[in-house]
Formats: structure tokens, sequence, C-alpha cells
């Protein structure tokens, strides 16, 4: 045998055993099949956290981790004696300012009111005594007894009288009329601001016991008693256990059928069942997100989306962190 025909038979070989593998291999793939792609995803539940506008130190926790607590319920209670002194201070500037309030509607004191009708009276008496005298005098000059400066001196001593007649009677109507219109005005105004100071104060107070806002399950409690915390801190966490959904990250893919508003089957491994799930929020991730990249092979890349499902039904037992599986 010849090189020649030994070198085509080994050809020849390679290419009958190269045929026969692709035969297996189609064979096994339309005959077995092809696994179905699962898409993974947990249950996750609305949290809100527990926190005071004023810092201060836990004075006692009523509720502990795992219980369930309603609207109302008291969760923790704070020792804050700064608030408690700033209340006694924002009391104190609101008497101050009802008390001013009140002696400008009450206008001048009965002590003051009569001695000024008194020195009102002594004017009248003044005035009367003055106008007589320069009759007196203006008679006398009309018949040549007396100077026209001695007539002019007695007629600018009534004026003066007059003019101080009117004086004592202008304070007179003052002290009887009491303060100015403005000054009521102001004083009501002080007494607003300072009643707004001890409101302001007394919302601080009712931060010291913090309650439940919604209903739900005391998940994480953060300080322990005796501990500061500041303003803002939480305190602890409480999971609204009524308002639960499925995240599933999706490949866009695999986004056949899950649409906003379209529902979908869901496996729950840890209660072996399917519970029907409702689209309500479907967005992409982001380039950072996961993406699967397919272009070194001729093809697109693949974004991947976040995809937010809830229950149709009401289903008793689920928890947040359990998984949910889609085929």
């Amino acid at each position: 045998m010849s090189a020649k025909t030994q070198h085509n038979n080994i050809l020849y070989a390679i290419i009958g055993f190269a045929a026969a593998v692709a035969v297996v291999a189609l064979i096994g793939y339309f005959t077995l099949g092809r696994e179905p792609e699962l898409i993974q995803g947990q249950v996750e539940v609305s949290e809100y956290r527990v926190s005071s506008k004023v810092p201060g130190r836990i004075l006692e926790l009523r509720v502990k981790e795992g219980d369930y607590v309603k609207v109302g319920d008291t969760l923790a209670i704070l020792d804050a004696p700064e608030v408690r002194a700033k209340m006694e201070q924002a009391q104190s500037a609101e008497n101050a300012a009802a008390a001013l309030e009140l002696k400008a509607q009450n206008g001048a004191r009965e002590e003051q009111i009569r001695g000024a009708y008194n020195v009102l009276q002594q004017a009248k008496a003044g005035l009367e005594i003055a106008e007589k005298s320069y009759q007196r005098i203006q008679r006398l000059f009309d018949e040549g007894v007396v100077s026209a400066q001695k007539r002019d001196e007695v007629y600018a001593s009534y004026k003066a009288m007059e003019a101080q007649c009117k004086a004592a009677e202008s304070q007179y109507d003052m002290a009887r009329n009491g303060a100015r219109r403005e000054d009521k005005l102001a004083a009501a105004a002080q007494v607003g601001r300072a009643r707004g100071a001890v409101q302001e104060v007394n919302s601080y107070i009712h931060e010291t016991v913090q309650t439940a806002q919604m209903e739900g399950e005391v998940t994480d409690v953060f300080p322990k008693v005796g501990e500061l915390v500041g303003t803002g801190s939480p305190i602890m966490s409480v999971a609204v256990m009524t308002d639960m959904w499925g995240t599933f990250n999706v490949r866009e893919d695999q986004l056949g059928g899950m649409e906003v508003g379209k529902t979908f089957k869901a496996f729950v491994p840890a209660f072996n069942k399917e519970i029907e799930m409702k689209v309500y929020y479907m967005k992409d991730m982001g380039s950072y997100a996961v993406w699967k990249a397919t272009k070194t092979n001729g093809q697109y890349d693949l974004k991947t989306f976040e995809v937010k499902a809830r229950p149709v039904e009401k289903f008793d037992g689920l928890r947040p962190g359990m998984s949910l599986i889609v085929k």
C-alpha cells in the first residue's frame, strides 16, 4: 500500500468519526431537548424605620424583634431632660406675653386715670381764673386805666393756661382709652409667637414616646436600653407584612410574557406550591448591572431588567426572603 493511499484512509477515518459525533450530537439535541431556564427571585416587603426628632437616652423598649404591632402601639420611650427644660422656658415666655397683652387691653391703672383727671380739673380751674383776670384787665384797658403792656402780659398768661388745660385733657383721654391699637396688636402677636414656641416644644416632647405609624412586624431593634440616640437615628425597623412583592432580575431574552399588568406562575419552594403573580413594575438595571455580552459571536448584548410582581391573592405564611422560581 502506497503512502498516499494510507494518508487518504486516515483522512476518511477522521471525517467519518467527526460525522458520527455530529450525528450523535444532533440526535441527542432533538431527542433529549434542553432543560428550561429558571428565573429565581425573592419575596420582599415594605419597611419603615422608627426614629425620633430629638436626641435622647433609651429609657424603655416596649417591643422586641418578631413582635407584631398595630397603629398607635408604644414602641419605645426616650428620656430627654433638655426638652423638658425648653418647655418650662417656653411656658414662662408665654405667660409673660399674656401678661403684657392683658396690660395693653386693660389700659392704664385706675390710680393713673384718677391722677390724670385731677390734673385736668386743676388746669380747668387755673384756666377759669386766667380768663376772668384777662376780662378785668381788658375792661380796665378800655377805660384807659392800665397800659397795653399789662393787658398783653395777662393775655399771654391766659393763653398759656388754655394750652395747659388742653394738654391735661389729652393726658386724661389717653389714660382712659388705654394703649394704642398698634400696641394691642403687637402684644397679641407676641402671645401668638410664644404659644407657637410652646406647641413646637410640645411636639418634641411627643417625640420621646415613639408609636407605630403602620401595622407590621418588628424586624430589627438597634439600640439597647440606656444607650443614647441622635436626631433621626433609627431605633427599630417595622415590616409592613400586608405589602409584599417579588423581585426578579430577568435577562431581556427571557422577558416573554412578562409585561406590566400581565400575570404569571411562580413556584414557592418553601411551600412546594405555585402562586399567581401580577407584574406592576419593570425597569432596566443599567449598564452597571448584570449584562450578558454576546457580540463576540456576531449577536448582540443582552441587558437585565428588574421585574416586580405582587401575588394576585393573599398567601398565608409568605415571608420576606423566600425564594420564587419562574420557568
